[in-house]
């Protein structure tokens, strides 16, 4: 049991040391914040002035800068106004060049056009007349033969003639 009783008292003590220090603490915080109360309001007070000197300080360099822009802008404008002039001329000029050659470029493929067709026509026309030549001639002999020849070979005459009828048309 004294071991017991070694503890408690030993535990108690600690338990009533620490209650004690940490009522200091308390205290002694409160002390310090009643310290230091002062120096914050002189330090707010103090931060406050900077920041209003600061202000003051760097507003004429504020509105220098704020000049400065704005007349390196109007600069920058008035430089750039005759390139931009330009590239619009150069772009109207690329438009009407493209629009003059796309104009020729149709009316060459217009006339390419036309001129193929009236050759196809011409062709056809001069097939058809070939054919329709060979046709009779073809018809001519047939016949001629079919009227000294037999009856085979006037028949076989009759279908050819007819077959080449049917091809020309």
């Amino acid at each position: 049991m004294g071991l017991s009783s070694f503890f408690k008292n030993l535990f108690g003590s600690a338990k009533e040391t620490a209650s004690e220090l940490a009522d200091k603490a308390e205290t002694t915080f409160e002390q310090a914040k009643e310290t230091a109360a002062p120096y914050l309001e002189k330090a707010e007070i103090f931060a406050e002035e900077t920041f209003e000197k600061a202000k003051e300080t760097a507003t004429p360099y504020l509105e220098k800068a704020e000049t400065f822009v704005e007349e390196t802008f109007e600069k920058v404008k008035e430089t750039a106004a005759p390139i931009i002039d330009k590239v619009g001329g150069f772009a109207g000029h690329a438009k009407e060049t493209v629009t003059e050659y796309s104009e020729k470029t149709i009316e060459s493929v217009k006339e390419k056009t036309a001129t193929a067709t009236e050759k196809v026509e011409e062709i056809a026309s001069e097939t058809k007349t070939i054919a329709t030549d060979a046709v009779e001639t073809v018809s001519e002999k047939t016949r001629s033969l079919a009227n000294e020849g037999d009856a085979d070979t006037t028949e076989t005459a009759k279908k050819t003639i007819n077959k080449i009828e049917e091809d020309a048309d």
